[in-house]
């Protein structure tokens, strides 16, 4: 058995682990310093790095009161529900551009609504912004979910018992018990975020310094210049890898009785 389970943890890491090994062994430093030094890069690492944090930050408002709700409410159609939230997670992404632009394009559902209202998403930053919203909310929902289902029930009847309201449970002892396993599925949706590719191109196009987003970026230069592209793809890697980092040491630090990172 310990000589199935080492194989199979060996085959994990390489088949994981080389891709990432490749890209920096072919890529020099004055390689990824001089993609840094590109303005479209710049721009499009600035755009992703504003964007994604834009919708992290949507995401993690609405997502945790929604996931607190799926942890601790019963209804007819929470199945239903459950599915709808999840549901970006197994879309594909040109598919999830689609349904936005049915959605939320200039003749979709909400379309007219919208126009009404002076707000327009279809090839504007905010677009970019809805798109990374979208395909990446279900990271941090299902996450957060988990999370307080893991809470000890008796730490909120204590509350309960104190007199605290279910909003004051809610910020006070539900979101600090399943404070690991929220920054671990802000770390997910986020990661999401920034590298969203399709749902991007399909409903906000790659216009740069407007839409065009590091992914999107990277996937032009792959066409002309692939040096370049390994390199700006290895700045991206080295972000996303600094941010689990730090939300790794963070909860190691600090574990709660919810931690799933």
């Amino acid at each position: 058995m310990k000589i199935a389970l080492g194989a199979a943890l060996a085959i994990t890491l390489i088949f994981l682990g080389l891709p990432i090994v490749a890209l920096f062994t072919n890529s020099s430093p004055s390689e990824v310093l001089d993609s840094l030094g590109d303005g479209a890069s710049r721009d499009a690492l600035r755009l992703s790095l504003e964007t994604s944090a834009i919708a992290l930050a949507l995401i993690v408002a609405i997502g945790t009161p929604t996931a607190w709700m799926l942890a601790t409410r019963e209804f007819r159609l929470k199945p239903l529900v459950v599915t709808i939230v999840e549901l970006p997670l197994v879309l594909p992404p040109a598919a999830a551009g689609i349904a936005l632009l049915a959605a939320l394009g200039p003749h979709g559902i909400a379309g007219n609504a919208l126009d009404d209202a002076g707000i327009t998403l279809y090839l504007t930053t905010a677009g970019v912004v809805v798109a990374m919203a979208f395909v990446a909310s279900p990271f941090y929902i299902r996450q957060a979910q988990a999370s307080f289902e893991a809470i000890d029930p008796r730490m909120l009847e204590a509350a309960r018992t104190l007199g605290a309201r279910e909003s004051r449970s809610f910020t006070r002892v539900a979101i600090p018990l399943a404070r690991n396993g929220l920054l671990a599925g802000a770390a997910l949706a986020w990661g999401r975020a920034l590298g969203e590719f399709g749902a991007t191109l399909m409903f906000a196009g790659s216009l740069r310094g407007v839409t065009q987003t590091a992914p999107l970026a990277l996937y032009e230069r792959f066409a002309t210049d692939f040096p370049a592209a390994i390199a700006l793809a290895v700045v991206l890697l080295a972000v996303s890898a600094a941010v689990l980092l730090t939300v790794k040491l963070a909860t190691r630090s600090d574990p709660g009785v919810a931690s799933h990172a």
